[in-house]
């Protein structure tokens, strides 16, 4: 008999059941809603709650939180960390070794480079600062009330 779900404990001593995405492999917790049309590369984990729109890519070794959204055609890098309740805007592109932190919202069609850590709370809008829409520096977001 072939094991339909994967069993992880997490930190605190919760169960949480992952199955395989069939776009890619990569593993979705029972209540996550992931677009069929969406790629999960095998290494990656995408938590309960969580909500992942049509075309949107996930790369190798990435981890997206519960309750964030990625909106339809998000671009996620390799080794990537989406923090809980973030909010990703369509066609946007996120760089490799990026964190993004908890209840951060990015814009549609933001460019965070690779090595970005956007902090936690904060808004970043296409076309903040000198990047042209890309966090390469505290000026580009503003901390959210």
């Amino acid at each position: 008999m072939s094991r339909t779900f994967l069993e992880i404990e997490g930190e605190r001593g919760v169960v949480s059941r992952y199955r395989r995405h069939p776009n890619g492999k990569g593993y979705v917790a029972v209540g996550a809603e992931v677009d069929p049309s969406a790629y999960v590369d095998p290494t990656s984990y995408v938590e309960a709650g969580a909500k992942v729109g049509p075309k949107a890519w996930i790369g190798s070794g990435s981890w997206i939180e519960h309750d964030a959204i990625l909106g339809a055609g998000v671009f996620v890098g390799a080794n990537v960390h989406v923090g809980a309740s973030a909010v990703i805007g369509r066609t946007s592109k996120i760089g490799s070794h990026s964190r993004i932190g908890e209840k951060a919202a990015i814009s549609d069609a933001t460019l965070i480079e690779n090595d970005t850590t956007i902090a936690p709370g904060a808004v970043l809008r296409r076309g903040a600062g000198s990047g042209g829409g890309s966090a390469s520096g505290s000026s580009d977001y503003v901390r959210a009330a």
